[in-house]
């Protein structure tokens, strides 16, 4: 049977994430700043609307992938980490060293 993952490399593949997260919202935020919307022209309106939606659709995404981090420090914490969120099964580990935030196994996220 597979045991859930060694709790130091699960709290270092954690700190890598949210070192990602937070990169990525700091530099959204930058980016945010230093735009200068240039609405005298008509041509820029529709590439503005486009890259204020997709700067948002990102922000929301980095703050959804927060809200799991945080489930998964949780569950760290009280030793539920690498455990299935559903069936207690182990996720193994290769599924959390390429996705440290999974809740579930492969076969229960494609079911």
């Amino acid at each position: 049977m597979l045991r859930p993952m060694d709790a130091e490399r699960a709290r270092e593949l954690l700190g890598a994430e949210r070192r990602r997260i937070e990169r990525s919202l700091a530099g959204l935020a930058r980016e945010d700043d230093a735009e200068e919307a240039d609405d005298s022209d008509p041509g820029n309106l529709g590439s503005n609307l486009y890259q204020e939606e997709l700067a948002e659709g990102r922000t929301d995404d980095l703050h959804e992938q927060l809200a799991a981090l945080e489930r998964a420090e949780r569950r760290l914490a009280d030793g539920t980490y690498g455990l299935s969120v559903d069936s207690g099964e182990p996720i193994p580990d290769e599924r959390l060293e390429a996705f440290p935030l999974a809740e579930r196994t492969v076969e229960e996220e494609n079911a």
